[in-house]
This record gives C-alpha cells, structure tokens and sequence, in this order.
C-alpha cells in the first residue's frame, strides 16, 4: 500500500478534530481499527478509516450510543432507521425544554415561589387524560344531583382545555389560573346556585337550550348603547330595554311586562359572575381559539337598565 495513504493518529486528530486518546480508545474498541502498523508499531489508518471516524465522530456528536454505532458501522441497521428514531427521541427532548423555558417563564412573570413553580411544573406534566380529569372533577362537583340544563353540561364536558405538548407561556399561565379557578370552593358554589337555579326553571317548563341567538340580539342592542353614550338609567335606554324584553317574551313563551322584566333581572344576577366568563377565556387561550368577547359590560348595563324600567313602571 501506498505510504501517501495512511495516516498516524495524529494525523486523524488533526484532520477530525479528536483527540489522540479518543481515537485510540475507538481503534482498542475495534470501532475503527488501524489498516496497518509501521515498522516502529505505529498505527496507520487509510482513507477508508478516516471516512468511517468522522462517522463516528458525527453519530457521537448526535449523542448516539457506541452499541448503535457498532451496529451502523456492522451494517446490522441502516443509518436512516437510526436517524430517523434518533429525530423522533429529539423530538420529544425539544418538546420538554420548550415546556420547561414556559414554565420559567410563566414563574418569572408571576414571581412564583419554590412552591408554586413545583406545582406549575407538576400540573403541566400531567396526561391529557389527568387534566381532563380536573375538569369532570370540577362539573360532578357542581352539576352532580341537579338537574340542570343538559346543554350546558355537555357544553363543558366537550369543550375540554387541551393544553399543547409545546404551550407558550400565556397558555401555561391561563392552565394554573384555571386550576386555582375550578378548586376555588366558592367559584364551585357560584356554579352550583346557577346549576341549581336552571334546574329549577328546567322543572317550570324552560327547555329551550342555550339561547345563542338571544344573547347575541342582547350584546348587538346593548353594544351600540354603549357607543352611542346611553346611561342605563336615562330614557333613552328604555326604547333598548323595551325590545329586548319582547325577545325574550317570544324565546321562552311569556308574557312581556314587569313581571317578565324581574325574571330576567333575576337570570341576570343568578349568571352575572365575571369568573364564568374569566372561566371560557383562560379555556380559549388554552384551546389557541380566537379571543372570546367579554360580555360583563354589556349584561351590567343591561341589568342597571332593567332596575331603572322597575323603578320608573312604579
């Protein structure tokens, strides 16, 4: 063999950048032998093992294990098999610092202590099935024994909070606050009075749903009120009032006037808890849905209005 061929290991240290003891511990391996030794016992290596130690060099610097080098370099799997689970593993090494720089960040901004970050950091690696769980948790808790409005109950079983294998750091922080929301026992109490006050008029011959339409018809009457100047307590409301209570009169089938009006007055303040509404916005940042309208202006005209129409029909 030409002596212009081979090469000492110092001159594949320099070449690959590894040191001379590396590459003797792969040549004592047998993971790159030397092609030959010189007349003074130095080992010398040809091109064909420069190629297979930068090889090497490579599926090390990939952080893969010497037995599956050896398996590579024995052709007992192919190079793709091995990139390829080898991605698949980074995949979910990356997916786990993305998680862990949200939570460090969600901690950074709410100035968590040690506790809490240990929390954090715990309820954000639960299973989607175990974070699921609080949620059914949370609707037993307050629906179970009533009968309440079947929609509703099935509106937030399937409206899950589905928090990403890679959540941003807003919707680490929506996951914790949604917890702390659905554990704290008095918000659980709230919904169990609206629970409790939906069976109740479910019992008096209410079963016409969720009533989309007539809350949309109320946040388009009340919006432009709000940005035409209108106080709920002047005259100039009570054209508003007088329309949306006819709505109302046909959806549930009743007769309109000021009996109609303290039924809806009593609805309003039965609902009216900001926290049902903060409740769909942290399940909307959750879930990457479209911000959700906050309705809380719109209803506290509305019901400001109402008590005034009482006061005036006096």
């Amino acid at each position: 063999m030409d002596d212009e061929t081979l090469f000492t290991i110092g001159a594949l240290a320099t070449r690959t950048g590894l040191t001379v003891k590396t590459i003797r511990f792969y040549s004592d391996k047998g993971i790159v032998p030397a092609t030959s030794y010189s007349p003074a016992g130095y080992r010398l290596y040809d091109t064909r093992a420069l190629a297979r130690l930068e090889l090497v060099r490579t599926l090390r610097e990939l952080d893969i294990d010497l037995a599956t080098v050896r398996r590579i370099l024995a052709r007992e799997t192919s190079l793709s098999e091995v990139a390829a689970a080898h991605a698949d593993a980074l995949d979910v090494q990356i997916r786990t610092l993305r998680l862990r720089r949200a939570v460090l960040r969600a901690v950074a901004e709410r100035d968590s202590n040690p506790q809490e970050m240990d929390l954090m950091h715990k309820l954000v690696n639960l299973s989607e099935a175990e974070r699921h769980r609080l949620i059914h948790d949370f609707v037993d808790g307050t629906f179970g024994g009533v009968e309440a409005n079947p929609a509703v109950v099935e509106l937030l079983r399937s409206s899950m909070p589905d928090l990403p294998g890679e959540p941003t750091t807003e919707q680490v922080r929506a996951w914790m606050e949604l917890v702390e929301l659905v554990r704290d026992d008095d918000f659980r109490a709230a919904v169990r009075r609206m629970a409790e006050y939906q069976a109740k008029e479910r019992a008096e011959g209410d079963t016409t749903g969720l009533h989309h339409e007539l809350t949309e018809a109320v946040r388009e009457e009340v919006s432009r009120a709000l940005a035409a100047g209108i106080a709920p307590e002047s005259a100039a409301a009570q054209p508003v009032i007088a329309g949306l209570t006819r709505q109302y009169a046909e959806t549930f089938g009743k007769e309109d006037g000021r009996p109609l009006r303290r039924w809806i007055l009593e609805r309003l303040e039965v609902a009216d808890d900001p926290r049902v509404t903060r409740y769909w916005q942290l399940v909307g940042t959750i879930n990457g849905w479209p911000p959700l309208p906050d309705l809380e202006p719109v209803f506290s005209w509305f019901g400001l209005a109402l008590r005034a129409s009482l006061v005036t029909e006096r």
